[in-house]
């Protein structure tokens, strides 16, 4: 018998149906999971691919989580759409 496991940063269709729209990055389409440090480091990684109609408070979100989880995120990019300066 084998056993399955699944990447730390993925979640099961039932764990995420579970989630508030309030756990996500992007709460109106429910994109971007931020319930754990291994979620905001995916999210930082898959910021790009965000609308960019979404990015500035989505980038907003990352860091609020990743300061709540003790996430160090090093990407100027997502600083700079938060409204941080250099």
């Amino acid at each position: 018998m084998t056993t399955q496991t699944k990447p730390h940063d993925r979640l099961t269709a039932e764990e995420r149906h579970e989630l508030p729209d309030a756990a996500f990055g992007i709460p109106e389409t429910r994109e971007f999971p931020l319930v754990d440090a291994e979620h905001v480091r995916a999210a930082e990684a898959y910021f790009r691919y965000a609308p960019d109609d979404r990015k500035a408070a989505l980038a907003q979100r990352i860091l609020a989580k990743a300061a709540e989880y003790g996430v160090n995120v090093q990407s100027h990019v997502i600083r700079s759409w938060a409204g941080e300066k250099p």
